[in-house]
Order: structure tokens, then sequence, then C-alpha cells
């Protein structure tokens, strides 16, 4: 007999071996047309799989997690398989899944065009339509590799042939179409309901500039109708979102070819920057940090004592002078232990807490560069404590609370929180491991805070906690981060004096909160789709007169309102009013005021407030009264 435990505790027998197919039909009907896979000590498998042995089981189907993952595994498959019947020469190279949909890599003679994608679409939902069977079968590589290059199919032949002999591979195959894959598929095509494919892009061959170009056809599926329709909204709201789009239209900044993944910050948007900026440093005075500054370039010894120069060196900017070699700095961490270390340190002294607005560099991929969020040149609120392993979770929870405050101030309310543990590949004690999860656990419980274990994620010198925001449109932005450090310490020889007398080393916490500006400031521009609230907003009024009876009223009121500290600008063009309010409101300033013949008689203004809100006539001082406040509570 074979004995099922089902997800609620309840088992079932069966005389011999049965497959998930067999065991969800057994329960019910319902459950068996819904069955996606099954799950099976923690492994998701086909429904076609034979349990052998007592096992726990789990049917799956679209409801859970692990069933999307299975559908959009399924769909790039028939995409691939649509693909293969409409241009027989194309060649299947990889489909994985990747974060709400899929994708599929091919080789061709010719770009896909917009009007490819449409016809592919159409096949998929005409094969989806056949509800043909997937089924899977088992072969030695070495014959796996013959069939793949029998059907001329040489980059799947050359993955196989990648794989150590003498191991087996698995196929799956639905029609007339069959691919490399370990699984688990959908029972049949007819599960794959909710698709839409996006776009068309390039890369290379296994990830390798000196190889192919391939063409890279993106996909998304869902579970439901109404799953797909959402996501597709919400690409569309996040494209007329887009920072990039935004920051020529409010004139920001702009990215330039004379310096690929770099920033040429406008007046307007190096006025956002620098409201960030000037924040954070408030931020920092007031929570007990000491704001340092290191240089950008240092010698190549000391990037080969921390473990940089080995594992990170291609993504270093190099120069040489003198015969010595030098980085740009990817990171600040050395040149921080270098400022401790002058001068000796008592256990007194510690928690030591330094800031610094830090330019970094990174060589990164020309095909990973995104606008101002991913980009070459940037600067990070970075921040280093040095403690002890007794203060590792107190400064946790200081950071955890004061974490919290910045992101309400910048709009954001919802935080989740990650607490990445042990690697496999690790340095340090069990115990000190131990001490540091338990010391960033009990802190973010301190805080209030529930949290995700993420096992394994850790760094390999110590655990850490990410902080990840979501915007308004639900997306994730890991920006925040918390982590455990003794390695580097140990690496630079920082130490200080204990309470014993003798020299101890200390932790170092690397900590950032915003992150890189440059991204994080592109996170806002899409959050508030350009509309900055008011203390960010790099003209807070605009001032319009209605004829040039009132324009030196107007420059009164744009003066006073300057002398309280507030950015104005001044609109004294020969334009109709109308068309003035108009071309203000497009870029999105937060107030617009408005001064005729009425108002200047009467020393007041007319307020209009961003999104066509007209607030009527208000005394100059009411009216300067009401931004500050707006600006104080951040609204």
């Amino acid at each position: 007999m074979i004995q099922i435990t089902l997800p609620d505790g309840s088992t079932r027998e069966y005389p011999g071996p049965v497959t998930v197919a067999e065991v969800a039909a057994s329960i019910g009907a319902g459950l068996a047309k819904a069955a996606l896979a099954g799950k099976i000590d923690g492994k998701v498998v086909d429904t076609s799989h034979t349990i052998t042995a007592n096992a726990p089981l789990s049917i799956i189907t679209a409801k859970d997690a692990d069933g999307l993952e299975v559908i959009r595994h399924s769909t790039a498959h028939l995409l691939a398989y649509a693909v293969k019947q409409l241009f027989p020469e194309a060649q299947v190279t990889i489909g994985p899944v990747i974060e709400n949909g899929f994708f599929y890599d091919f080789s061709y003679k010719r770009p896909f065009t917009p009007e490819d994608l449409v016809a592919i679409e159409k096949r998929m939902a005409e094969l989806a339509a056949k509800d043909e069977p997937v089924t899977r079968r088992v072969l030695p590589r070495d014959e796996a590799v013959a069939h793949f290059k029998g059907i001329g199919e040489h980059y799947k032949a050359e993955i196989i042939g990648s794989i150590p002999a003498g191991e087996d591979v698995s196929l799956y195959a639905e029609g007339g179409f069959e691919d490399l894959c370990r699984g688990p598929h959908v029972p049949s095509t007819g599960k794959l309901k909710f698709f839409k494919l996006m776009k068309v892009a390039g890369a290379y061959w296994r990830g390798d500039h000196r190889n192919e170009m391939l063409q890279r056809i993106y996909g998304t599926a869902w579970a439901t109708k109404d799953e797909l329709q959402q996501y597709l909204t919400m690409l569309e709201e996040a494209e007329k979102r887009d920072h990039r789009k935004l920051g020529r239209e409010l004139d920001l900044f702009h990215i330039d070819e004379h310096s690929p993944g770099t920033v040429f910050w406008h007046p307007k948007g190096w006025t956002v920057w620098q409201e960030v900026e000037q924040y954070m440093r408030r931020v920092y005075r007031d929570n007990g940090y000491q704001e340092v500054k290191g240089p950008q370039i240092l010698d190549a010894a000391l990037w080969e004592k921390t473990g940089h120069w080995e594992k990170y060196r291609e993504n270093m900017f190099t120069t040489e002078s003198e015969k010595r070699d030098y980085a740009l700095k990817p990171m600040n961490c050395p040149g921080h232990i270098l400022i401790y270390k002058q001068g000796i340190k008592s256990y007194r002294d510690l928690p030591l807490r330094f800031g610094e607005f830090g330019n970094c560099h990174r060589n990164e991929p020309t095909g990973g560069l995104h606008g101002i969020m991913r980009v070459r040149a940037f600067t990070q609120d970075d921040g280093h404590i040095f403690c002890t392993e007794d203060q590792i979770q107190d400064e946790c929870v200081a950071f955890t609370t004061l974490l919290q405050k910045v992101y309400r101030d910048f709009g954001f309310t919802e935080i989740i929180y990650k607490l990445a543990t042990r690697p496999e590949k690790r340095i340090g004690s069990e115990e000190s491991w131990d001490k540091a999860e338990d010391a960033l656990a009990r802190g973010l419980r301190a805080s209030g805070c529930d949290f995700e274990i993420s096992p394994g994620d850790g760094a390999f010198y110590g655990p850490k906690i990410e902080y990840t925001l979501k915007d308004a449109l639900g997306r994730q932005w890991q920006c925040g981060t918390m982590q455990v450090d003794p390695n580097m310490p140990e690496r630079l020889d920082a130490e200080f004096v204990g309470e014993d007398g003798s020299r101890h080393r200390p932790i170092m916490l690397h900590r950032a909160i915003v992150g890189s500006l440059e991204r994080f400031i592109g996170i806002l521009i899409e959050q508030h789709s350009g509309a900055l609230p008011a203390w960010l907003a790099p003209v807070q009024v605009a001032v319009l007169n209605i004829t040039d009876s009132q324009a030196d009223y107007a420059r009164h009121v744009s003066k006073t309102l300057q002398n309280q500290g507030l950015r104005v600008e001044l609109d004294l063009r020969n334009e109709k009013i109308t068309y003035k309010i108009r071309e203000h409101s497009m870029q999105k300033r937060p107030f617009i005021v408005v001064v005729g013949d009425k108002e200047k008689a009467a020393g007041a203004v007319a307020v209009r407030a961003r999104g066509n809100h007209d607030l009527g006539v208000m005394s100059l001082e009411a009216f300067s009264q009401k931004v500050a406040q707006d600006i104080q509570n951040k609204s």
C-alpha cells in the first residue's frame, strides 16, 4: 500500500504506485481538472509523476505561486512551438521563467517584427486551443545530443553537450515540438490561456558579447484573464510614469552618449538632487553620524587586501600613474576603515558611525544600463557603523526606525523586510554567525517588523537585512540594507582597545537607506508620476500675471516668496493666462499663483493647487503659511 499525506493532514491509501493525476482524481473531479502539478517533499513534479513510496503531496493549481511558475514555464515552450511552426528555420536556445513572465531566445536570419509577434501570439492561442498533451521522456546525454543535431537544433545540442557524460536528460513534447527541459510542465496545452507577447530584444548567446546576437522574445502569462489585464494596465501606467520620459518632459536630466551610464543633471533636476541629499544630511546629523569624505581613486594594493581586486576587477575602472595601479572606488567601505584607523580607538568610542555621500563607479555592461536607475557613476548615502557584537541589535533597531521615517517622508508606506542568512560558502565561526543572525532578527522583532527569512542569501562574511519598498504600482525596489561584516576590519587590521585593555576587532555594519541617489530619485519620479510633493518639487510656486499692468505686483509677490525660502518661477510673458496656466500645470507645479487687477488692489493672490484645484483668493501671508505647512508636513 502507498500512503499519501495531504496538506490538511489527512491520508489516502492506494494499492500500488500512483500518479499525481490519479491522486487528484480520487479527491474530486474539480481538483483533477484544475491540477497543474504536484509537490512532493518540497519538489514540484508533473501530474504524470508516479509516486512509489509513502509521501506528503500537495496538488498544485493555478491559484498557487508554484502553479503560476509552471504556467509561465510551459508558455515559454508554447512560444517556441509556435515560432518553429511559423519560422521552421529558426533555432531555439533557452527559455526561462522571469519575474511576471518568461522569454525565449532564438537564432533567425532576420529580425522579428511587431507583425511577427502578432502572428506568433495568434498561433500560440491556436495551439493552446488544441489542448495537446505534454509528455516527458528521458534520454542518455549522447542520444539527446544526436537527436537535436539530427533535427538541426545545434544550440540545444551544444547545451546538452555541456552536461557531464553519462547523465540522462529529460525532454518534453507537445504536438510536433520537443524541447530539452527539467520540467515540470502543465499536463496539456489547454491549461495555457492568458498570455501576451511583449517585445523583442537582443541577447548574446550564453551572455557572452563575443558570441552571436540572438533575438529574445519576452512574454507574460497569468492564471486568470483579470490578472493579465491588471498587469497590462500596470505596464501602461508604468510607461506613463517612466522616469526617462518624465526627465525629458520636466527638464530634469539627460543621458548623453559622450559619457554612457552617467547623468547630466539640469538645474531643476539638480534642485531635486540637492533636496534629497540635504534631507539625508540632516538625517545623518540628527542620528549620531559623522559625515566624512574619502578619495575617488585608491591604490590597487588596498583593493587586493579587501579582496575586490581578485573578485571584482572587471567591474572596476582602473588607471595607472608612476607605475602604480589605481582604481576608481566602486564602494566606500575601505576608505571608511582607513579613516577609522587614524588614531587609537577605545571601546568607549563605539559605536562609531560614519556617513558619506560617496561617488562610486562601476563598469556596468552597456546592455544593463537603464536611465538613472542603473548607471556607471552614482552617489550612495553610504554609512558604516563600527561596533561590538553586543551592540549589533541596538544599532539594528535604531537604523530600522530611522529608515521607516525616511521612507514615510518620501511617500512610501509599505516596506518588506528580509533577513538573509549564512550561505554555503562563508567565513567565520558558526558561533559568530549565530550571534549575528540572532541580533538582526531580534532587532527586527524589537522594531515591530514582520520579516521573511532568505536562507543562504547572506554575504560570505555575514548576514544582512534587505529593506524593500513598494511603490504606487506595487513594484518592489530593494534600497535599504544592513550588513554585518567582521571580515573587512580583519583584512584591513582595524582595532579598538577593549575594557580589558587588550586589542579587539570591531564589527563593521554596512548600511544604506536610499542607496544610490540616482536610482532613488528615479524611483521617486515614477512613484509620484513626476508630481513631486512641494518640499521636493524643483519649482514650488509659479507666479503668473494676467496683463502687463500687474507685472510689478507679480515681481513683488515672487520676491516676497523667494525671500521666505521658496523656489519660485515668475512668468511675465505676454500670453493668455489660460495658456500659461495650462503650461505650468503640465510642468506639475505644486502651486500656481495668478495676479490680476483685483488681487493687486487687495494685496492678495488667486491660488491653484496641482490637479486643477482652485483654492480661491487669499492674502499673500495666508498663502505663504499654507505652502510652509505643506513643506513641513512633507505632503
